[in-house]
């Protein structure tokens, strides 16, 4: 009897042992899971960043290519007003020269040398006959008129003869120089050729006198009038930034390219980081608009279009995401201009606005 009474007694605190470990395990389960609630909770709040959106005055861009050149109204055509041969050519076409520096020689032609000896020995031959003249008439055995006459054969052979030595009949060799620093766009002949009076020998541009030659679409040239600032950018190496003026839109476009030509009239420092011949990018500023400036990172878009995020506040430092529609009409610079029906008063939430939907509840970071 007493060892039944035992049993009951054991099975009776082995009951009461596992009612006390479910009710535990229960409590257990009960906990994590409003701590899970809680962590959902805090998730839903994305941490982000913000910034207040301000009026400013921003300008439509028309987008322009082309080459930088010489300035035709000062690019100079080297020649010699003398026929001859070309005996050295000490430079070579885009190098950069100065002030002095030879860079071609030429030997004039046969004729040139031998017209500048015969008006020589016309001009030795008319002294001598004025001489004679002189002393015939001093003896009265010649005329005034004859005298006359003499003077001014001599005057004209020493005007032909100075002609000749400013054709350069006088020298054996000619070097021409740069007349300034700048570059040699072009060179025209070779080693050894002939070349005629007048011929061009190479085109030669001083430094800061480049253009930028441009092409723009035929809609845009309703938009462009001279006078309208330019920025301009090196499509290869430098990443500069130059600013210009626009001096010129055609009327015809290239049969070629299409488009419309362009000329921009770069500043003077342009030279010391451009070389003629460089490729070019340009932004021609045309028409002024009032914008919402704000970051280009809180800018997004989708299907829709383009669109932002305002922080809408709630207690402390949390609120929602409001999503605003908007069209982006300035898209350079790390500040970019958009226009649309901002809140004035509400912050544009701008890193952590991808992770976004309208009306997300959000925090402002206080890192």
């Amino acid at each position: 009897m007493k060892l039944a009474l035992s049993i009951q007694s054991r099975s009776r605190q082995s009951l009461c042992i596992w009612l006390l470990i479910g009710l535990l395990a229960g409590c257990s389960h009960a906990g994590a899971g409003d701590d899970a609630a809680h962590a959902v909770d805090q998730g839903a709040q994305v941490a982000v960043t913000t910034a207040m959106p301000i009026q400013k005055a921003f300008h439509d861009t028309i987008e322009a290519w082309g080459t930088a050149v010489g300035d035709p109204h000062r690019t100079r055509a080297i020649s010699f007003a003398h026929g001859g041969q070309i005996v050295d050519v000490q430079v070579v076409a885009g190098q950069t020269v100065t002030r002095g520096q030879p860079l071609l020689t030429i030997t004039p032609d046969p004729a040139t040398r031998s017209a500048y000896q015969q008006a020589q020995s016309a001009l030795t031959l008319a002294r001598g006959e004025l001489g004679r003249t002189e002393q015939l008439a001093a003896v009265r055995l010649a005329t005034q008129s004859q005298l006359a006459t003499a003077r001014k054969t001599l005057a004209d052979a020493q005007a032909t003869l100075e002609a000749q030595r400013a054709l350069g009949g006088d020298v054996t060799r000619e070097t021409v120089s740069a007349a300034a620093d700048g570059v040699v766009t072009a060179i025209t002949v070779g080693l050894g050729e002939r070349v005629a009076a007048n011929a061009p020998l190479l085109n030669f541009t001083p430094t800061h006198a480049l253009i930028a030659q441009l092409g723009v679409q035929p809609e845009d040239a309703a938009s462009l009038r001279p006078g309208m600032p330019a920025q301009l950018r090196g499509v290869y190496g430098t990443a500069a930034v130059l600013v210009g003026t626009l001096t010129m839109v055609g009327q015809s476009a290239d049969p070629q390219t299409h488009l419309l030509p362009a000329q921009v009239e770069l500043s003077a420092d342009a030279s010391t980081n451009l070389m003629a011949g460089a490729a070019l990018k340009a932004r021609i500023r045309t028409a002024e608009f009032t914008a919402w400036a704000v970051p280009r990172a809180a800018v997004l878009h989708d299907e829709h279009g383009d669109y932002l995020f305002q922080f809408e506040h709630g207690p402390m430092e949390q609120g929602h995401a409001k999503r605003v529609d908007v069209k982006l009409r300035s898209p350079d610079g790390d500040t970019v201009g958009v226009q649309g029906p901002l809140d004035p008063s509400a912050r544009v939430i701008v890193l952590g606005a991808y992770e976004l939907d309208d009306g997300q509840a959000v925090r402002e970071s206080t890192r």
